[in-house]
C-alpha cells in the first residue's frame, strides 16, 4: 500500500472532511457522548450513546463537560489516549490526526498552562472544526497544525509525549509515521496511543480495499509488526495492552457489513474476535 499513500490520504480526507462539514452543520443539542461518525464507518447521522462498539462510551462524563460538544460529536477514535498517557503538568503533547480536536483539549487541559498541545491533521474542516472548538472552550495553550503525520511539521526534540487516537493505522506508510514521532520527542519521551490491531492475518483482498482502509479496518497493523517497526525505528520498552476486542458482528454494527459479507467463511473464522482496540505504549531512549 505504500505504492498508494496519496490514494489512501485523499480516500482518508474525503471520509473525515465530510464528518466536520457535518458536525459544522448540526444544530443538535441532544448528545453529550462521542457517538456520531465513527472511525470505521458507522452512521454519521448517529448520535446517542453506545451507538457504536467501536468508538462509544470512551470518555468519561467528567471529560466530555469540559470540552464543547462539537468536539465529542466528531470523536472518531477507539480509546482514550489522553488519559492513558498519563500526562503531567507542564508536558508538551502532540496529536496525530488530532480531528476536532477532542484528545487535544483534554490533554491540554491535563498538562495545565505550563504545558503545550499541539494538534496535526491534514483535512482542512477538521482544522476548521477543532480552531471552533478550542475557541470555545477558551483553551489558549494549544495550536492546530496542517500536515501529514508521515511529515510532521514540528524541529526534532519538541515534544514530551506523542499521542494518538485510531489514526497510525490510516497511514499507508507506518514506519514513517512512527520514524518521524521518534524525531519530534525529548530523548526518554513518551509514545501512547490508541490504535486498531489485527491478531491474525489479513486477507490481501482486503489489505488492497482503499475504502476498508480509509474506514481503519484494511490498514490495522498485526501486533508483532507493531512491536517490530517500533523497535526497528528505535524506539524501547514497546507494550501493547488491549483494550477493546471486536466481534465481526461488531465491525458489521460499526458499518463495516458490506467488508465482512465479502469474507469467506474460512476468513470469518479466522478473523472473529482478532480486531481489536490498543494502548500502545513506547519510550524514546533518555
Amino acid at each position: 500500500m505504500s505504492n498508494n499513500l496519496e490514494q489512501v490520504r485523499e480516500a482518508v480526507r474525503d471520509r473525515y472532511g465530510r464528518v466536520a462539514t457535518n458536525v459544522l452543520n448540526t444544530k443538535s443539542t441532544d448528545s453529550g457522548c462521542c457517538g456520531g461518525s465513527p472511525c470505521c464507518g458507522g452512521s454519521s447521522n448517529s448520535t446517542s450513546c453506545g451507538s457504536d462498539p467501536i468508538t462509544s462510551n470512551i470518555y468519561s462524563d467528567t471529560e466530555l463537560g469540559e470540552i464543547p460538544q462539537t468536539a465529542a460529536l466528531a470523536s472518531l477514535g477507539c480509546g482514550n489516549p489522553s488519559a492513558l498517557a498519563e500526562l503531567k503538568p507542564g508536558e508538551k503533547v502532540l496529536d496525530l490526526g488530532s480531528g476536532g480536536g477532542i484528545d487535544v483539549l483534554l490533554s491540554a487541559r491535563r498538562v495545565g498552562t505550563e504545558g503545550f498541545a499541539y494538534g496535526l491533521d491534514m483535512t482542512d474542516e477538521m482544522l476548521m472544526l477543532a480552531e471552533h472548538n478550542r475557541a470555545e472552550a477558551g483553551i489558549t495553550n494549544v495550536q492546530f497544525l496542517k500536515g501529514v503525520i508521515e511529515d510532521i511539521p514540528l524541529p526534532e526534540n519538541t515534544v514530551d509525549v506523542v499521542i494518538s487516537n485510531c489514526v497510525i493505522n490510516l497511514s499507508a506508510d507506518k514506519k514513517q509515521v512512527l520514524r518521524e514521532a521518534y524525531r519530534v520527542l525529548v530523548p526518554g519521551g513518551r509514545f501512547a496511543v490508541s490504535d486498531i490491531v489485527i491478531q491474525a492475518a489479513m486477507p490481501e483482498t482486503v489489505r488492497r480495499d482503499i475504502e476498508a482502509w480509509a474506514g481503519c479496518i484494511s490498514g490495522a497493523l498485526e501486533e508483532k509488526m507493531y512491536r517490530h517497526l517500533l523497535s526497528e525505528v528505535g524506539f524501547v520498552d514497546i507494550d501493547i495492552e488491549i483494550t477493546r476486542r471486536y466481534s465481526l458482528q461488531d465491525i458489521t454494527e460499526s458499518g463495516g457489513s458490506s467488508l465482512i459479507a465479502s469474507f469467506s467463511e474460512e476468513e470469518r473464522g479466522a478473523l472473529d474476535g482478532k480486531f481489536a482496540s490498543a494502548f500502545v505504549r513506547a519510550h524514546k531512549p533518555a
